[in-house]
């Protein structure tokens, strides 16, 4: 049985529990559901059971599935293949079945656990069943694939391609504006650099000017030879 026939398989159980325990409540349980619409009003029908969540019905799959197993795997089947043995010592065949079937099943339980545990499958199942029950009150269409690859795959990029164009040109602005401030500020860092070259020359002609003033100054006070 695949993993959609023991799923089915598990509904069904449930439904049938559910059937029964409303038929068990038979003329005792009448009491009790009257007096629960009693409680509640009247008019109202009795409860709905809720339909179970993922995780259990994983765990009623997985305990299908052992169960199926077990019945593949019959005693009957067990000492038919060691049918000899069976002959000699049939209490010890029976034990030697039963100890091989338990430890069979906890040896699958255990790898069925672990896989959960490595997996979050109880978080991840729990998740879905929230993500399905928030989505019963959304009015608005779910999303559905067209069938054709190209345009499903655009309508899924179109809106973050947007979104990463928009936020790629708000850097785009942020950068240019930057360069501009730069650029201004390398502007004037010439134009001061200009203007202090001018200084220095024009300090560099006084000094010399006065130098020759000073020059011309001794050579007019020497006595001539």
């Amino acid at each position: 049985m695949g993993a959609a026939g023991a799923a089915a398989a598990a509904n069904g159980r449930w439904r049938r529990e559910s059937a029964a325990m409303a038929a068990a409540g038979g003329d005792g349980g009448g009491a009790a559901a009257e007096a629960a619409e009693g409680e509640s009003g009247g008019g109202a029908g009795p409860a709905v059971p809720a339909a179970p969540g993922r995780a259990e019905v994983f765990s009623t799959v997985v305990d299908t599935f052992l169960e199926k197993l077990v019945a593949a795997g019959s005693y009957q089947r067990f000492a038919s293949c060691y049918r000899c043995f069976y002959k000699l010592q049939p209490q010890l065949t029976r034990s030697i079945y039963d100890q091989f079937i338990s430890q069979l099943q906890s040896s699958i339980k255990e790898e069925i656990q672990e896989v959960k545990n490595e997996g979050n499958l109880e978080g991840l199942f729990n998740s879905l069943d929230k993500i399905v029950e928030e989505a019963k009150d959304r009015e608005e269409p779910a999303w559905r694939p067209s069938g054709i690859p190209e345009e499903d795959v655009r309508s899924a990029l179109l809106p973050y391609l947007l979104k990463h164009r928009s936020y790629l040109r708000k850097v785009l602005r942020e950068k240019e504006e930057e360069n501009r401030k730069v650029a201004k500020s390398v502007l004037a860092g010439r134009d001061r650099i200009a203007e202090l070259q001018q200084l220095i020359q024009a300090r560099k002609q006084a000094w010399q000017a006065i130098g020759k003033e000073q020059r011309e100054l001794l050579m007019t006070f020497q006595e001539p030879q």
